[in-house]
């Protein structure tokens, strides 16, 4: 047409290679073939000689490409099968190279793949790694290797580690488990833990290590063995303080401490007076619960006369027993909220989750906060006064079990003055079997909320412990009252027309039934962290609002590479037209199932909530507090200058005090000849201001101006005297300081040169 080629042909270029397509004004546009010498043949759309849109690359070796193209390179979603090696990926491209969100399998069966980020071909980001094996990485990458957060699992060896990598090697803070089998009838979760520091695979620095027999050692590490200050609890709560050496008790070489089977402390012999190991539990192993289960309620036994105590001791353990099998599925249960899934899906509980269980159960509805339980708690000592009220504290079941005798006995003896087993079994009628495991609290109620807002709870905790204040009540340890948390909000600028003061007062009374009398609300109770966290989540409900919500969204697609779920939708219908791509088109589910948007109404409602989080913590209270400690600290640096500038002022205003009242003392004794003499001696050039240079002074300011000679390291008096000459003496001159460095040779009673 008109001379151009136009319509379907066939083109034959110089060196071999050939064009089978549409032409369009003697251009290469439409749909086509082109094929080059060396083999490589490209199917799809031309536009204007270039490849762009939809097409697929073959190349001689068996290799292929199909999806989206642009100036000739695999730009946007498409798929890549290697045809020298079983490798295959399916994903974003950007200019030819693996960039954005995309899967890649090393072999045919698909057992081992990555799925995540990519930036030039290389892992960078966040993405999981499945190998062969069977043992997955989770978490963070940089340059192909593991670098971040992340979680391991190696199924081979039954062994997890939680945390910090750095070039593919756990290095930093971590949590390492080994997983064993179950012991029939064991209170103890099925692992080996460690908890710590990390330097090159290594545990080395400060951790503890929890025995899947119940035994714990906290201390320092050094290249996986404990050398150093420890602490170590045996299995039957007795405890050892003391160095250990080369993973050894120094003062008991010969007595090992194996991590499979820790022994007690009857191994040890000492001739010494003072010895360093503290017994906590009773004399001999009695218990009917068992030698995995030993009650230390040595301080409630103390209550009762010394002839009863061994039968109160017993009675204790029977209630106990009689309600083991609940007590243990109890523990299960909630020390389990907020946990991923784990190999042998058994936890430690934490005292996070062991304050839900108490407000489950009600115990603070009977005039004790869960403040005042830490401390009851806590009565030995045991624990450090910063951390009383710490959510990070573990319990074992026995640690469980002792915490709910104390408590029993504190809410019931004393208006029953009944025995502790009596006391614990109307605990367990009343307030355990009929209300625990209905969860009640904002935190625990939905899982998947419950792993969102366990990511907020580290810098949450930091806050807390920012703004609490030191305890009226012994040991006076730092703790936050409901004030302190109205307080905290309104110096944040948190208060606003949906989250008022009123509103925040109904969420603190909430479930706390004597906070509230009537119309009136007392506000000095004290605040746990898992109260203040759990009122953060509700404020974080009223606090975001839907215009919020839609700035964030408009944020993240601004923000985001443009690649939308229908993108993905239509490349899968254009693979599904050839058969052939079988398994490519497994994998493309696969990958699509991972990516599809959640449109039933509850994943609507878990994406609101997540929403309404991220803008609270992440872009609201976060920035706030941050910027309240960045002024926190300027206004103590201005402190500081200002002490600093104060301290400077008064001695100056004591030298000046000393050279007025010097002047004072000297005037009287001088003669006029004397003055005469003086008045010749400033005279000099060099020897005077040279604002007063041959200026005829009176008697009183030569002898000032000559005092201020006297008294140059206070340049300000000087200075200020100067100019009083001046004025006094109606000399209209502009004052000029002396050069620094230059100052009288001689005193007053030397006589001038």
């Amino acid at each position: 047409v008109h001379g151009l080629y136009d319509g379907e042909g066939v083109a034959y270029f110089q060196g071999g290679n050939i064009y089978r397509g549409m032409f369009s004004e003697g251009l290469m546009h439409g749909h086509g073939t082109y094929t080059w010498a060396d083999g490589v043949k490209y199917e799809g759309n031309f536009v204007k000689n270039v490849q762009m849109y939809n097409g697929s690359y073959t190349w001689p070796d068996g290799s292929m490409y199909e999806g989206e193209v642009k100036n000739g390179v695999r730009h946007g979603f498409g798929i890549y099968k290697c045809g020298t090696h079983p490798v295959s990926y399916i994903g974003q491209w950007c200019e030819g190279k693996r960039h954005g969100k995309g899967t890649i399998y090393y072999n045919r069966e698909g057992t081992s793949w990555y799925e995540g980020d990519w930036v030039n071909n290389i892992k960078d980001g966040w993405g999981i790694r499945c190998y062969k094996s069977g043992n997955i990485y989770e978490g963070q990458w940089e340059k192909n290797v593991r670098h971040g957060e992340g979680r391991m699992r190696w199924l081979t060896t039954n062994q997890e580690y939680t945390g910090q990598w750095v070039n593919g090697i756990q290095h930093g803070s971590g949590t390492h488990s080994w997983f064993l089998k179950r012991i029939p009838g064991s209170q103890y979760p099925l692992r080996n833990e460690y908890v710590g520091d990390f330097v090159n695979g290594d545990r080395h620095g400060r951790g503890r290590f929890f025995y899947a027999s119940g035994a714990m050692y906290d201390g320092e590490w050094v290249f996986n063995k404990k050398h150093g200050i420890g602490r170590f609890v045996f299995k039957n709560g007795r405890i050892y303080e003391g160095e250990f050496i080369n993973d050894q008790i120094a003062e008991y070489p010969a007595f090992q401490v194996d991590v499979m089977n820790t022994q007690d402390l009857s191994g040890i012999r000492t001739q010494s007076p003072f010895e360093t190991i503290r017994i906590i539990d009773g004399p001999g192993n009695t218990s009917v619960l068992g030698s995995n289960i030993e009650l230390d309620i040595s301080s409630l036994l103390n209550l009762f006369p010394e002839k009863d105590r061994q039968e109160e001791m017993k009675q204790v353990e029977y209630a106990v027993l009689r309600h083991i099998t609940e007590l243990r599925r109890i523990y299960s249960f909630y020390s389990s909220l907020g946990c991923d899934q784990s190999l042998d899906n058994t936890f430690l509980m934490t005292k996070l989750q062991f304050w839900r269980f108490l407000k489950d159960c009600r115990f603070h509805h009977y005039n004790v906060t869960l403040a005042d339980m830490d401390r009851i708690l806590n009565a030995n000592g045991a624990l450090p006064d910063q951390e009383v009220h710490s959510p990070y504290e573990t319990l074992l079941l026995r640690t469980f079990l002792t915490y709910l005798i104390h408590l029993a006995v504190h809410i019931y003896h004393k208006e029953h003055n009944s025995p502790s087993f009596s006391c614990f079994s109307e605990m367990m009628m009343k307030n355990i079997i009929p209300n625990a495991c209905h969860i009640q609290g904002i935190l625990f109620c939905e899982q998947q909320q419950t792993i969102c807002a366990i990511n907020y709870i580290d810098k949450c905790w930091e806050i807390y412990r920012a703004y609490c204040r030191p305890s009226t009540i012994p040991p006076y340890e730092p703790t936050m009252k409901m004030r302190h948390f109205l307080w905290m909000l309104k110096d944040l600028n948190m208060l606003s027309k949906q989250l008022t003061a009123t509103k925040i007062v109904e969420i603190l009374v909430k479930d706390n039934p004597f906070v509230r009398d009537g119309d009136d609300s007392n506000l000095q109770h004290e605040l746990v962290f898992l109260e203040f966290f759990e009122a953060l989540l509700d404020c974080a409900l009223l606090y975001v609002t839907n215009d919020m919500i839609k700035q964030q969204v408009d944020l993240v697609n601004q923000e985001g590479n443009g690649y939308r779920a229908e993108d993905y939708t239509e490349g899968a219908r254009h693979i599904l037209q050839h058969p052939e791509y079988s398994f490519q088109v497994l994998m493309m589910f696969h990958f699509l199932y991972k990516l599809e948007k959640a449109k039933n109404e509850q994943k609507e409602k878990l994406s609101l909530w997540l929403n309404q989080m991220y803008i609270f913590f992440v872009n609201k209270f976060f920035p706030a507090y941050k910027h309240a400690q960045v002024v926190k600290e300027n206004v103590e640096e201005n402190r500081k200058r200002d002490a600093e500038l104060a301290v400077q002022l008064k001695i100056e205003e004591e030298a000046n005090n000393q050279f007025i009242f010097i002047c004072h003392r000297m005037l009287p004794r001088l003669s006029q000849k004397e003055i005469e003499m003086k008045k010749k001696m400033f005279t000099y050039k060099t020897q005077l201001p040279l604002a007063l240079r041959g200026k005829a002074l009176c008697r009183n300011c030569v002898i000032a101006v000559f005092f201020s000679e006297a008294h140059l390291a206070v340049i300000s008096v000087y200075q200020e005297l100067v100019s009083i000459t001046l004025a006094h003496c109606n000399l209209n001159i502009s004052h000029q300081p002396m050069p620094p460095g230059v100052h009288m040779g001689f005193n007053i009673f030397q006589t001038p040169p």
